[in-house]
Order: structure tokens, then sequence, then C-alpha cells
């Protein structure tokens, strides 16, 4: 947005005990920040929020001092809360997206398990209250938009993929000469690592298939010991969080991207990986589908089944060239819908209270290299 010529003001947490607001720079363009002072929430391994008792305070600080022609908030819980308030009492458009998933939450709460269905309960209802402030509300799937509305009771939610720039990620069309089998994601309990590290025992000892986990969180250290239970140590490479730069590397290495998680609204790891022409082997699990088409990109298994995820990956790594390369075209040509010039024109039209055309999300013929 900013490289569009707008003012683009955030609002969020401090990523440590300095807040403020200051410049900071994102992907070459500078934005305002307001960073709020933050608590580490220690349950999770990097996770701050912002004081809940004080947000409606900060809020009204940040949009009186900026006075915005619209508030955009990612996430309904504190930041987002706050902002709807105050922004719908100035009479400031407010539009909302969601990302929000259970799944994504519970684990890092100490809710017990008895308890956790009220939980749930509890955390849509604070959500249908901020969304339901909203002149518009969003989310980066269809699939993702159903469950919202299912789940808060509200109509009309858009589904707007988050978007990426394909070309930031430039296709390998080089032969393989190894079966390296590529996870990238926060190492945590729903991303369901451990269903690929058991899968992978189940493929041919021949493929000698190697693995590579792009990524930290708290379930890193117990993945290292299953993949030394399991036989993988030698086979297995975490390398923790890389650069952008390392991270386009490990997509031009690896032979397929395998995504177990059941908990992905769009999941911009397997975005980036059809971006880089690569296949894909997800679980059958929210948004995923969206993106994974069987037979054409990669295929679909059925989530948390190692059987069915090693199955898959063999049909990919035994593939022949014609037919991985046929693979890597379709991951090429389902992008296409993603561009995110395409995400940023339907934002621009919320913005300024146009009617919107959800962005198309089939399958887009493109050129392809020879």
């Amino acid at each position: 947005m900013v490289a569009r010529g707008h003012e683009v003001h955030v609002m969020a947490p401090a990523a440590s005990r300095k807040h403020g607001t200051w410049t900071e720079i994102h992907e070459g363009q500078e934005i305002t920040a307001h960073r709020l002072l933050s608590w580490r929430w220690y349950p999770h391994d990097w996770l701050r929020f912002a004081l809940p008792w004080r947000i409606k305070q900060n809020s009204a600080r940040v949009i009186d001092a900026v006075k915005p022609d619209v508030v955009h908030f990612q996430s309904h819980i504190v930041v987002g809360r706050g902002l709807s308030i105050e922004a719908q009492k100035r009479g400031i458009r407010i539009i909302g997206t969601n990302h929000f998933m259970p799944e994504n939450m519970l684990e890092f709460t100490l809710i017990p398990k008895a308890w956790q269905e009220w939980a749930i309960g509890l955390a849509w209802k604070a959500a249908r209250r901020t969304f339901g402030r909203a002149e518009a509300v969003t989310t980066p799937t269809l699939r993702a938009a159903q469950f919202l509305e299912k789940s808060t009771g509200l109509n009309g939610v858009h589904a707007i993929s988050c978007g990426i720039d394909a070309q930031r990620y430039a296709p390998n069309w080089q032969p393989r000469n190894e079966n390296r089998i590529l996870f990238v994601g926060r190492v945590t309990g729903e991303k369901q690592i451990d269903v690929l590290l058991r899968a992978v025992t189940k493929l041919p000892a021949e493929l000698d298939a190697k693995v590579e986990i792009v990524g930290g969180g708290d379930q890193l250290r117990n993945l290292q010991h299953l993949a030394q239970e399991l036989g993988l140590a030698d086979r297995v490479t975490f390398t923790g969080y890389v650069t952008d730069e390392e991270l386009r590397d490990a997509y031009h290495r690896a032979s397929v991207l395998a995504m177990p998680s059941i908990a992905e609204l769009q999941s911009i790891v397997t975005m980036e990986a059809m971006a880089s022409a690569l296949p894909v082997v997800a679980a059958n699990a929210m948004a995923l589908p969206h993106l994974v088409h069987d037979g054409e990109n990669g295929y679909l298994f059925e989530p948390s089944n190692p059987d069915d995820l090693a199955a898959k990956l063999r049909t990919v790594l035994e593939a022949s060239p014609d037919e991985y390369r046929a693979l890597k075209e379709g991951s090429i040509r389902l992008i296409a819908a993603h561009d995110i010039t395409r995400t940023l024109s339907t934002f621009e039209s919320l913005y300024r209270g146009e009617p919107v055309t959800d962005p198309v999300t089939d399958s887009t013929p493109v050129a392809l290299p020879e």
C-alpha cells in the first residue's frame, strides 16, 4: 500500500520492552509503527501481547494523532478490539480481516481440556462483537469465510487472498538430483510435523528421502528427539529461522513441499512454494484444498494420517520426469490467481466503500517456460 502512494500506520505490540512510535522499513517501504507496551506470553516461545486494560486509551491516542480514513484490523483480539471501538465512535470506516483459528490458540492458553470448548465459544462471541463493528469483513479463502460465518453468525464475509509477490520466487526447472521433502513454518503442534516424520519412515529405502524443516517454535526439541527415535536423525535437517534468500534456496533444493498442518486459513508458505514451481502434498483441511488440486499441482492426504501422507509423497517422488514437470507447471498456473496486485486493488475498493467482487481463485492459464 505504501508503494501505491498511501500513508500507512501500523499499531501492534512492541517486540521487546521498548515501545513508542517510530519509522520501520518492511519490504523496502517505510511505515509508521506505533508499538505498544507489551508483555511476554511465556507458554509461547515468542508471542507478546498489548495490555488489554490500556487498549482503548492507546487506540484513541493513535487514532486522534493519525486521523485515518480507514482502520483495518487483522485480529479481533486486544488491538483489533480497541481500534474498532474507538474508530466506530469517531465514524471512521472499519475493515476487519480474520486469521484466527482455535487450534492456533489453545495450545498456548494453559486452559484445561475440559474447558476448551467453552473457551472457544467465548472467543467466537468476542470475534462476533468486534467484527460486527466493521463495514466489511474478509478472510483469505472461501472455506475460511464459510468457517467464520458459521462460527460467528456473520454474513457476507469476503474471501480475499493474502496474496504474494510471485516474482520474488523464481521457479527452478533443473532436473532433480535427490529426493528432498521440505516443510516451512512455525514448529508448533497444529502444524503436525510429527505426522510428516512418521510418514517418511514408511517410504521405500531406495528413495533415500531427506527432510528439511525450516522454521522455529516450541516443538523443535521434541521433534529432534522424535527424529532420533524414528531412526531419521541423519536424514532430517532442522534449519531454524532463515533469511529470505536462504528460504528461496530451500525451495529450490526441495523436490516437494509437505504441509501437514490442520489449521491453515491460507498458507503463505504453500503459495511461496507454488511460485517456486514446487509440487505440494498437503492435508485435506481448511484452506489447503483451495491451493492444492489433486493430480494438478500435488496431492491432498487425509489429515493426521502418516500412511496416506507417505503414499502421496511417494506418488510425487516416483513420478516420471514428464509427470513431475506437469505438477510443477500446475503450481505456477494455480498461483496466478493469488497475485498481490489483485489483492491490493480489492482492498483499496473496500477502503473507499466501493462494492467488490471477491477475487477469482480458480487456476488461470499462464505462459510456461519451454
